[in-house]
């Protein structure tokens, strides 16, 4: 065995996972309608709060019997392991299920409730300038003019990007688009957002010159139920597949490798309300559920504003 296998955390016994996380994940899957991200999120939360309170001699006491004190520890420990943010994410999993098992009558209280956490600190979204966006929307097709690849490869990579930016998908939203979901004739899409709720996305008059190029050249029998972006074999791309294609593209345009898809969703919410986009529009056109959600481009297009007072105004 080797030497990152055995330090590999093991999850917690079948019959813990039965007991308290199976029901729980089924509820935020089938009945929450939870993203299959969040539900792994929180499955990882469980598992490291098992083995934490197995460690600490908790796990008999039972997690109804945990008080402030315990909770307060494990929250001190975990932040050697977790960033912040993780750790929020983390505690509201945690406290979910709590919640969960509440309602069933098995916990009297939530011993998460009032949860003592470390301040977030406020990150403003990066994003990329629009010379960037046209760096890298050009990248798929003088990758092909130098033979670097086919041109299905082109122009798949290239519709990934346009959609990306042109309707601020997120990049689950991306792969799971089918054919069925697009109405070219009205330039929009219909996608399924996280809860499974679904919105309808302008794409953007350049967004469907490519796609309708991308289809009635490479994908002219592409039914409803197929994904709109697919392999050369007819699959659809995975997460991991947009990802490493974008950071090819990244390199050959000479941007920064660390920027993922999620940042041209951001682009997009930028650009638009740096060009005077109503913020209530640009909420509805993210999906945000929240008002609040999207402020924060609001701070970001603020600090742009002032970039650019402090170069150009001679009393800055």
């Amino acid at each position: 065995m080797s030497s990152d296998a055995s330090k590999k955390p093991r999850p917690p016994p079948e019959s813990v996972v039965g007991s308290w996380w199976t029901p729980f994940g089924d509820h935020l899957a089938h009945e929450r309608r939870y993203s299959p991200y969040t539900v792994r999120n929180y499955r990882a939360a469980f598992d490291d709060f098992y083995r934490w309170l197995l460690s600490s001699g908790l796990w008999a006491k039972g997690i109804g019997a945990l008080g402030t004190r315990e909770i307060r520890d494990f929250v001190i420990e975990a932040q050697r392991r977790y960033g912040r943010r993780t750790l929020h994410n983390h505690v509201s999993g945690l406290r979910a299920l709590c919640r969960f098992w509440m309602v069933r009558g098995r916990l009297k209280r939530n011993p998460f409730s009032g949860a003592p956490l470390p301040k977030l600190e406020r990150r403003l979204p990066q994003f990329l300038t629009e010379d960037q966006v046209r760096a890298l929307l050009s990248s798929p097709q003088r990758l092909l003019e130098g033979g670097g690849c086919d041109p299905f490869t082109a122009w798949r990579d290239r519709l990934a990007m346009e959609l990306l930016y042109g309707a601020g998908l997120r990049v689950s939203e991306l792969v799971g688009l089918n054919h069925g979901g697009v109405e070219l004739r009205e330039g929009v899409a219909r996608v399924t957002g996280k809860g499974r709720k679904q919105r309808v996305c302008p794409l953007g008059r350049v967004a469907c010159a490519v796609l309708e190029r991308f289809r009635d050249e490479f994908t002219p029998g592409a039914r409803p139920s197929d994904p709109v972006l697919c392999s050369a074999g007819g699959g659809r791309m995975t997460v991991r597949s947009v990802q490493l294609m974008l950071k090819r593209h990244l390199a050959l345009a000479g941007l920064p490798l660390d920027l993922t898809p999620h940042k041209l969703r951001h682009s997009f919410a930028t650009h638009l309300l740096n060009a005077g986009a109503d913020l209530r529009i640009v909420q509805e056109l993210l999906g945000h559920a929240q008002l609040a959600t999207t402020q924060i481009y609001t701070h970001v297009s603020i600090a742009r504003l002032k970039e650019v007072y402090d170069r150009a105004h001679p009393r800055a």
